[in-house]
């Protein structure tokens, strides 16, 4: 099922939702651009490498976890930004107007730290950079599906259109993280390529921390 959009009345506009888009797209090109020698080590250096803060890779040297952050402006693929960006265009509004801008900003930033370092709890060996928003999405996701359960979510089930409540659209995707987090554990050799537990992570973050970064005032504007 592809989300073609929302039916959640939004009244202000989403800046930083847009600037978040603007900012990882221009990275991803920038990336696209320079020499791919040149790439590949700036993901090692900027991407979340576990083995770096457990002790079992030593070519990095320690940046105060300032990846943890950084990770989330990165992307592997097209397809990986595009739907990155594509989830958070269509909820991402919605949960800024009911923030404001700058409590959602940091919202957002610490629903991605919490995911990365989830996903550095369950696999601290791992030696490639884990890279993406999709953690902080999921916490924005979160917040969605709290504060509009009843909203409709339009989706693309070839070859119709359906309307879907948030909560049950929502919800299906948590099970299928979970499902692939779970799957990842229990069959050690299955190849891995996205961070289920970040995922997890960031809703499950999103989900606790949505309601302290709410507005009191619902017309203010940050």
């Amino acid at each position: 099922m592809i989300p073609i959009r929302d039916t959640a009345p939004c009244y202000s506009k989403p800046y930083v939702t847009w600037a978040i888009m603007a900012v990882c797209t221009g990275i991803f090109i920038t990336m696209k651009l320079i020499p791919d020698q040149l790439a590949v080590s700036l993901l090692h250096e900027f991407g979340m490498v576990p083995a770096r803060y457990s002790g079992y890779y030593t070519e990095l040297p320690f940046d105060g976890y300032l990846s943890f952050v950084t990770n989330l402006f990165l992307h592997a693929s097209w397809t990986h930004l595009l739907v990155n960006m594509w989830f958070m265009w269509i909820f991402g509004d919605n949960v800024e107007d009911r923030m404001g801008r700058l409590p959602f900003l940091f919202f957002y930033l610490l629903c991605g730290i919490f995911a990365t370092g989830l996903q550095w709890y369950f696999d601290p060996h791992l030696d490639i950079p884990v890279i993406g928003a999709s953690g902080a999405i999921a916490g924005v996701l979160a917040a969605y599906f709290f504060l509009y359960p009843l909203e409709q979510v339009i989706v693309f089930f070839p070859p119709m259109l359906f309307h879907v409540p948030a909560i049950a659209f929502l919800g299906l995707w948590v099970l299928l993280q979970l499902h692939n987090a779970t799957t990842a554990i229990i069959f050690e050799g299955t190849t891995i390529d996205v961070a289920w537990w970040a995922h997890l992570g960031g809703f499950v973050a999103g989900g606790i921390l949505y309601r302290f970064f709410l507005k009191v005032n619902k017309n203010e504007a940050f």
